[in-house]
């Protein structure tokens, strides 16, 4: 049985081999999820972009579900959020469980006024499918289906990129390459990089069956099942009445004897019960990995996603962080191509997306130590704190079956300049998605509808305009455009009695001033998008 019908997208002989190629300013090799969000990130920004995929339809099995709030808001600015929530599934809540015993439930919506919810559980082809649809009715984006990168060569001034396809095949120049191949990157094994990290030892089945069931759809983590024998499982609702099991199966197995439905589908009868009925949708078997490459920007080549790094699947720190990497590069890269900006703004993609990937690196790595401990003296104290947080809220947060994917907060970054307010929020944060009402955007509900198309100062006290400055910035007022409706935006930022936040196109504050000074702008925007060195 399959609820998805996946599409064949139309290949096309390419016109390069039959004359001359033109020069692309950016091609970007892979057409999943972080190339397609690339893709269309490059075109709001007016850049011409060619994306080459060595298929022609969207990514098999479910693959990654879960989306997270961060990367909701992002698709939200490029026009995609809302069909992903009108199919996806919402979700904020999470049990754990130990044998039996439901030993503590948590809720990771951490502001209720939000515009979108904690996570929703989508299936990855979905995300895709509603991808491809806007980006082929873009007329900057120049999709190629069975277009295969082999091969690259770069100098000082581009890259010159082979590329293979049923008809022949041929060299495409550009400016620059960004590789969103994913985890087989055939540019990152073209120049020689390897990932540095761990693979654990342990296998777990993914199994996706379509169930009728009135369970709530709440993620639900088991440590030591009561139907066994597995050590730990997940159980997630996805789209289309799809239910996502977890099973850890141990290291020292037969992989394809356990793939065979005689062998899972006992193990999904003793989870769901006998006599409930399902069909099987996808299968699939994976290690825990936690790799990454030591470098993200190689001259004229910047690896994202998973042809950067790979991460453990508990957590959803896998597409969401990819995801993330698109975001923080696409804008960056935009102002180098346009000549707004130094291409060393590039190097702050590697600094902040590097520690980020370091951060869900960790993440994992401890999710994964707790989830499978390695010793006798590791297994004992697992089941110490699972037994103490059945009772005593200090020990939950010692429990850990993935840690889930929260916005990398950049206060480290080498772009970040003045911080003058005292609110919680500072340099490097992302925005609240608060509430907001705005004279000159009506449909704007919240304040993330009203940032990321460019730089944007937050003006809490009178304000000019900021022509002279060396990029052009939104001054969004709250005394006349913006309203604030329970003061929470302005508490945030410490800007109660006035205060000024210039924020970056992702949405990440860059500087914050308690009084207007429009040189000191100026000077931060040219300090950021002209740094005068690499960051270390």
């Amino acid at each position: 049985m399959g609820t998805y019908d996946y599409p064949t997208f139309d290949y096309h002989r390419p016109a390069e081999l039959d004359g001359d190629v033109p020069r692309r300013p950016v091609a970007i090799a892979g057409g999943g999820v972080v190339g397609l969000t690339m893709a269309l990130d490059l075109a709001s920004r007016g850049v011409p972009v060619i994306v080459f995929d060595d298929d022609n339809s969207v990514s098999f099995g479910s693959r990654s579900v879960c989306q997270a709030k961060r990367t909701l808001e992002i698709w939200d600015r490029l026009g995609i959020a809302a069909p992903m929530m009108e199919k996806g599934v919402t979700w904020n809540e999470g049990h754990v469980f130990h044998g039996e015993e439901k030993i503590y439930g948590f809720n990771l919506q951490d502001n209720p006024s939000a515009k979108f919810p904690a996570f929703i559980n989508l299936q990855q082809y979905y995300c895709e499918a509603f991808m491809v649809d806007r980006a082929t009715n873009d007329p900057l984006i120049d999709l190629r289906w069975r277009h295969r990168v082999t091969g690259l060569e770069q100098d000082a001034d581009g890259v010159r990129v082979t590329v293979e396809t049923p008809d022949g095949s041929f060299v495409q120049p550009c400016d620059w390459l960004v590789a969103a191949d994913g985890v087989r990157s055939t540019v990152r094994r073209a120049m020689g990089l390897c990932f540095d990290g761990q693979v654990f030892e342990d296998h777990f089945l993914i199994a996706d069956i379509v169930m009728e069931s009135d369970l709530p759809p709440i993620r639900r983590f088991y440590f030591d099942p009561p139907w066994g024998p597995e050590a730990s499982a997940l159980m997630h609702k996805q789209a289309d009445k799809v239910w996502r099991l977890d099973f850890q199966l141990g290291w020292d197995i037969d992989k394809d004897e356990e793939l065979k439905d005689e062998n899972v589908i006992p193990r999904i009868r003793r989870m769901i019960g006998e006599d409930t009925p399902f069909e099987m949708e996808w299968k699939s078997i994976y290690t825990f990995q936690c790799r990454s490459i030591e470098k993200y920007r190689h001259d004229r080549v910047l690896f994202v996603g998973d042809a950067a790094h790979q991460v453990s699947p508990f957590g959803a720190r896998g597409g969401n962080g990819g995801v993330q990497d698109a975001d923080n590069l696409a804008w960056k890269l935009a102002l180098v191509v346009q000549g707004s900006a130094d291409e060393r703004l590039l190097d702050s993609y590697h600094e902040e997306r590097h520690a980020a990937a370091a951060e869900n690196i960790l993440n994992s790595t401890r999710a994964t130590d707790f989830i499978t401990p390695k010793t006798p003296v590791s297994e004992v104290y697992r089941d110490a704190v699972l037994a103490l947080a059945a009772k005593h809220p200090f020990a939950r947060t010692l429990v850990n079956s993935g840690r889930l994917s929260l916005p990398r907060r950049l206060h480290e970054s080498s772009l970040n300049g003045a911080h003058e307010l005292d609110g919680i929020l500072r340099p490097g944060d992302p925005l609240p998605s608060l509430p907001v009402t705005c004279a000159s955007r009506p449909e704007a509900t919240h304040l993330t509808d009203i940032t990321g198309e460019g730089f944007a100062l937050l003006a809490f006290g009178p304000a000019q305009s900021m022509i002279g400055a060396c990029t052009p910035v939104h001054v969004l007022s709250f005394l006349d455009d913006v309203d604030d409706p329970d003061g929470a935006i302005a508490e945030a930022f410490g800007a109660e009695d006035g205060g000024y936040v210039l924020v970056r196109p992702d949405q990440h504050v860059l500087a914050t001033w308690r009084d207007f000074d429009g040189a000191a702008i100026a000077d931060a925007l040219d300090s950021a998008l002209h740094p005068s060195a690499s960051p270390p």
